[in-house]
């Protein structure tokens, strides 16, 4: 109720003072002169509150610019010139300058909404993924990790021959006798596969 009756107030208050001001015998505000009353090279807190920071001081520096009701000088002047620039026209070429300027306008507005389609196209492209994160992440692991291997060894790998072993002089002997002549300490199902080693590898000792 509190605040209805205060909006009740401003209401009517807002509505006096409208129809004070447009009253025939009310003058015109444009032709009234504001004068300040008081200048003061300190800041004011309150000046800087209503001005939401812009002005900190009301001083005799920036009262003539705040207070200005008509533009410079020199903006006068050209503001004339343009207005006397566009008297001398006819309607004829004013209608023609208009259609040339808002086809200029046209063709930059098209030129610009295309070149924005493009550079969206374009960004979309780029950033199109052309990999599958997973794969990459499981690559990475197995790589760095070993994370996804078996442990079991791939054939022919399970039984290295050292040179000082006994026995490793007949294996590597020759090839006729790598079949006949089993790996000391090897297990019974890796001697088939001795089978099939090349002669290259029987020269190398240690493999």
């Amino acid at each position: 109720p509190s605040v209805l009756d205060s909006f009740a107030l401003l209401s009517g208050q807002l509505n006096t003072l409208n129809k004070v001001l447009k009253h025939e015998k009310t003058p015109l505000l444009r032709n009234q002169v504001i004068i300040p009353l008081v200048l003061s090279p300190d800041r004011d807190e309150e000046i800087m509150r209503q001005t939401e920071g812009r002005v900190p001081v009301f001083s005799h520096e920036v009262v003539p610019d705040h207070l200005r009701t008509k533009p410079d000088p020199e903006v006068e002047e050209q503001e004339k010139q343009l207005v006397t620039d566009a008297a001398r026209i006819s309607s004829d070429v004013a209608q023609k300058q208009i259609q040339s300027l808002n086809k200029t306008c046209s063709n930059l507005l098209e030129k610009i909404s295309k070149e924005e389609r493009e550079s969206e196209s374009g960004g979309l492209r780029q950033n199109k993924q052309t990999f599958n994160p997973a794969d990459t992440n499981a690559l990475v692991a197995a790589v760095a990790f070993g994370k996804g291997l078996s442990n079991r060894r791939p054939p022919g790998s399970g039984g290295s021959v050292q040179s000082g072993q006994p026995g490793a002089g007949a294996i590597i002997a020759g090839a006729s006798g790598m079949q006949q002549v089993p790996m000391a300490g090897a297990p019974a199902q890796q001697q088939p596969m001795l089978a099939g080693v090349q002669m290259a590898q029987a020269g190398q000792p240690g493999k």
